[in-house]
């Protein structure tokens, strides 16, 4: 892909009118979120990172700009009627929060395994939550069928110009604080969020390049536009951009628009989600993470140009996120379990903790297994889980131990 515009911005299917039209519509009843610059990430990506902080909307979530957009254009009787969605639970929480504020009945289909955070909130705001179908496109088939039967309006979550439209209102706010931006980095899902951002960039700043991230595990849209038949399977932690089948519309936009697609896999989302609530103190999920992972990923290609990336959401199960952060921590060498194999006798222990002690370790946790062991009888398996302070802290223990006599070995 190049940075040559290939269809004329007046001829697609949204434009920075009918985005400026929805800046309009959302005024006053969706947070204008912070666009800040990232000293710290700047300093370790080599580039200038500048973050759009949309998890600190009311919903934690861009989602609920291009649901308010759609649900103001509805019709007196489609709003008593009332709304159906189907979402992997952000696109949910934006149409039940504004249903319920504007007075409409909303119904939200989700597929099975979606956070339980997203599906709480969700249910919080006011909508019916119905969980069914193992992908988001088996929960928007059956939410179509079941609205269609009851008479319920389906708000696509992203393939609708007016939620398109919406979410490009990101780009308007992002543009009128910083101007001089050299590019936007922005998740895909399903398109919505990078198409109606690339349509108002692009108009208002031609020569700014727009680079979309995907999850590995799910790159529909950088198969659809870079002809390729990349697998999609698995579980990711950038949930919110886990779609198979991205939209007609907006892929007609991101191949219009877009610069370049890349893929980030699932360590480089967990280091840059780790980074973000170290750094910036700011939660965010997977698909959130997306941006800052792309450019972990390949800090030569942004080192040194000035970068707008969208923090999406912040809707993350805090389980998971405890998960993530440890896993982190192990990576970083600050986390890590030794297995000892000692004679059981009185001191073996003591003996192993002091050089611990000594080393600066901190000791977090002790396993003692005498039973299940293939060792001899007089023999215990020792497992402590360390803390310290990085790879090198953690070097400098394992030669203590080995100095002091003690045979260790690290788990991880």
């Amino acid at each position: 892909m190049t940075g040559n515009i290939k269809t004329p911005l007046e001829k697609l299917p949204v434009t920075l009118r009918d985005v400026e039209a929805a800046a309009a519509t959302l005024a006053g009843f969706v947070k204008r979120t912070n666009f800040d610059h990232s000293r710290t990430l700047s300093d370790i990506t080599g580039a200038e990172i500048w973050l759009k902080f949309e998890n600190l909307q009311f919903t934690a979530t861009f989602k609920e700009r291009g649901a308010l957009n759609r649900l103001s254009a509805l019709s007196a009787d489609q709003r008593r009627q009332g709304v159906i969605a189907a979402s992997a639970g952000n696109h949910a929480q934006g149409v039940a929060y504004h249903a319920a504020r504007l007075e409409i009945p909303s119904t939200i289909y989700v597929p099975v395994g979606t956070p339980t955070v997203k599906i709480e909130n969700t249910r919080r705001h006011g909508a019916t939550v119905i969980e069914g179908g193992v992908t988001l496109e088996e929960a928007a088939s059956l939410a179509k069928a079941y609205g269609a039967s009851r008479g319920l309006t389906y708000i696509h979550p992203y393939d609708d110009p007016l939620i398109i439209a919406g979410q490009g209102t990101i780009a308007l706010e992002i543009l009128s604080s910083v101007p001089d931006l050299d590019v936007l980095i922005v998740p895909i899902g399903g398109g919505g969020l990078i198409s109606g951002m690339a349509v108002a960039a692009k108009t208002l700043k031609p020569g700014i390049e727009v680079v979309g991230v995907q999850a590995a595990l799910y790159p529909s849209m950088y198969n659809v536009i870079k002809a390729q038949t990349l697998p999609m399977r698995g579980d990711t932690l950038a949930e919110g951009i886990a779609v198979k089948a991205p939209g007609a519309i907006t892929s007609e936009i991101v191949r219009a628009l877009v610069d370049d697609i890349v893929l980030v896999t699932e360590q480089d989302v967990e280091h840059a989600l780790s980074l973000l609530l170290n750094i910036e103190k700011s939660v965010t999920e997977g698909a959130g993470a997306a941006g800052l992972a792309a450019v972990l990923a390949d800090p030569d290609r942004f080192r040194g140009r000035k970068l707008g990336l969208v923090l999406s959401g912040g809707n993350i199960d805090p389980r998971l996120l405890s998960g993530v952060l440890t896993r982190q921590l192990a990576r970083e060498g600050r986390l890590s379990r030794l297995r000892f194999d000692i004679v059981d006798r009185p001191g073996q222990l003591a003996a192993v903790v002091a050089v611990l002690s000594n080393a600066g370790a901190n000791i977090v946790e002790v396993s003692h297994q005498r039973i299940f062991t293939d060792l001899p009888a007089k023999d215990v398996v020792l497992e402590v889980l360390i803390e310290s302070r990085d790879r090198a802290h953690l070097a400098s223990i394992i030669k203590a131990l080995k100095t002091a006599g003690i045979q260790v070995e690290v788990l991880g």
